[in-house]
């Protein structure tokens, strides 16, 4: 018999079969043992959603008005960044705890800085525009509240009153103290309504306008007030369900736009010179100058042509003051008849020539099919217009939007914004004046309807499409802006920020840490900001306002905690330019 020796080929066979049976029962037993081991991790660290909102404390009637709590379950979720996606920020703010500006800082408007503005031509006004600060001019600190600040008086108490110590100026109280302006009070202001060319107040004033035009009927929603004073008009028009985007420039009347945001009332810093306005064509139902001091009828008419721009087909715009009804006023207004008459004659004379063939220069309507429809399309009256589709949206003309998108796009922020009432108290009046940097279609605004709130849309300029008509069409204001710069207002004006993928857009195109630095600006003392982004954006933003006072826990997507977009909420905490001068010396 012949012997088998170990390199036969047989031998072979046998030993391969072996080792196959044994890797095969190797890995059989890694498998079950893995699956076992994973079973009892789960079981043990396991908590369900409604269990993490409690101890976050989002529920309406506990959330903290200082700070959102972090959760501690047995395991926390890594949300380290593990994908290099190149990110524009200061790397030595990351991490680190950015000071307070100088006291002399509090109320700060770095593209409306009186002392910058000096240096620019006076003709026009251009030195009253917008000028903002170079790249070296940049602030790298936060702008601190004045000393004992205070949380503004809650709508509509917050209509009539603002606490001195929150805008500490008397001068309104004493140059306008006949007309009404304003009022010193002890350690408040009271705001009687009163304004230059309405001693009796505004609501009768309004109630004036309302025999002559119709106020009530849904008709008129937006309205624009040029050169606003406190925002009285504006004020006394909301509880008409009319929202009024009021604005007036920086100038000797110290604070007047930030007395209209301390009472709850839209505003923004802004001046007719020699830009235009940062609002879309046909976006206005009415607009309103009540001795807004605007030379209208100079500058051959240009300040009419930009609000002919800005007034829808069939809008209103009412004056009131010198030169209107000077036959009767002349007296008071320390000017002569033929002064008077002169100017009134050219204002008609300008007005007149607008809707002529002549004038080439004016922004041209969308053609009609006949003389019965009105250019650009048709709007809903009130309050039907805010969920009916917009006439930008059915006629086509923003590329990729449909009907059927704008549908969507309502229900996705329905559900939103439910989903947002777990996380911070929307319903409770703790927010007034809120802020969406990034607000596309509007839905936002629109989901937020039923609260006692306003909300400033924002479109960034260099966005994709541009739907700031569409959201004036569903009867919302807002404006156009370019967040590598500073905000048209005061600091301290917003009570809530809403940032949907603004990060994301903005992070190769400047410093987002200077976008971040402009958010605290513009937020009030305990403030809270919303952010929407991806998990690794979110964490690079938390690690930057970790060193600004906030406070923020990075949740879940609506949707569950497979979506790789997060939620980021932050709330600014309480401190004063004294409380850190009280430190200072401590230290």
């Amino acid at each position: 018999m012949a012997k088998e020796y170990s390199s036969s080929p047989k031998h072979h066979h046998l030993e391969s079969r072996r080792k196959r049976l044994t890797l095969i029962l190797g890995i059989s037993g890694l498998c079950i043992l893995s699956y076992l081991f994973g079973a009892w991790q789960g079981s043990t660290t396991s908590i369900n959603q409604s269990e993490a909102y409690s101890k976050v404390g989002c529920n309406d009637q506990t959330f903290p008005s200082t700070n959102v709590q972090s959760s501690s379950p047995a395991r926390s979720l890594d949300f380290e960044s593990h994908h290099g996606v190149d990110f524009n920020y200061t790397m030595e703010t990351a991490a680190k705890t950015i000071s307070p500006c100088d006291m002399s800082f509090s109320e700060y408007t770095p593209c409306q800085d009186p002392t910058r503005g000096r240096k620019f031509d006076r003709s026009m006004l251009k030195y009253r525009e917008r000028h903002c600060p170079t790249k070296e001019e940049l602030l790298l600190c936060m702008i601190p509240a004045p000393p004992k600040y205070k949380t503004p008086f809650k709508w509509p108490q917050s209509r009539d009153y603002a606490w001195y110590d929150n805008i500490p100026h008397r001068e309104l109280s004493i140059e306008k103290a006949v007309q009404n302006w304003i009022q010193v009070e002890g350690n408040r202001f009271r705001f009687p309504g009163g304004g230059t060319m309405f001693p009796r107040g505004a609501d009768a004033y309004i109630d004036d306008i309302n025999e002559l035009i119709p106020l009530t009927t849904g008709k008129i929603r937006t309205a624009i007030d040029t050169g606003c004073g406190v925002a009285s008009w504006g004020a006394y028009l909301l509880k008409r369900d009319i929202l009024a985007m009021s604005f007036a420039p920086r100038d000797t009347h110290e604070a007047q736009v930030q007395f209209a945001l301390e009472r709850g009332v839209p505003a923004m810093i802004g001046i007719m010179a020699s830009q235009r306005l940062p609002y879309p064509a046909r976006a206005f139902d009415m607009a309103h100058c009540s001795r807004c001091l605007i030379p209208w009828a100079k500058n051959d008419g240009l300040y009419l042509i930009e609000l002919d721009r800005i007034l829808r087909p069939g809008g209103y715009w009412i004056l009131s003051g010198p030169p209107i009804r000077w036959k009767k006023y002349w007296k008071g207004w320390e000017r002569t008849q033929e002064d008077l008459k002169q100017e009134q004659d050219s204002i008609e004379d300008v007005a007149r020539r607008l809707y002529t063939n002549m004038e080439t220069c004016i922004t041209p309507l969308p053609d009609v099919s006949s003389n019965d429809k009105v250019a650009g399309g048709t709007v809903e009256n009130w309050p039907n217009r805010a969920f009916a589709v917009p006439p930008r949206i059915s006629s086509r003309t923003i590329l990729g939007i449909t009907a059927e998108k704008f549908e969507e796009d309502n229900k996705l922020w329905k559900d939103r914004i439910s989903y947002y009432k777990k996380m911070i108290p929307l319903a409770q009046g703790r927010y007034r004046n809120i802020m969406d940097m990034n607000a596309n279609l509007g839905g936002f605004a629109a989901a937020m309807v039923s609260f006692p709130v306003w909300v400033m849309n924002v479109v960034p300029a260099n966005s994709d499409h541009d739907t700031l008509g569409v959201i004036y069409e569903r009867g919302f204001i807002g404006t156009y802006q370019d967040w590598c710069e500073a905000f048209s207002t005061y600091p301290r004006t917003y009570d809530l920020i809403h940032a949907y993928g603004i990060f994301s857009i903005y992070q190769d195109r400047c410093d987002v840490t200077y976008i971040l630095l402009e958010m605290d600006r513009i937020l009030r003392p305990e403030g809270t900001v919303i952010f929407r982004d991806t998990v690794e954006v979110l964490v690079k933003i938390q690690s930057i306002t970790d060193g600004m006072r906030w406070r923020s826990q990075i949740m879940d997507h609506e949707s569950g905690p497979y979506n790789p977009e997060k939620i980021l909420v932050a709330v600014k905490t309480y401190w004063t330019g004294e409380t850190n001068q009280q430190q200072e010396k401590q230290a």
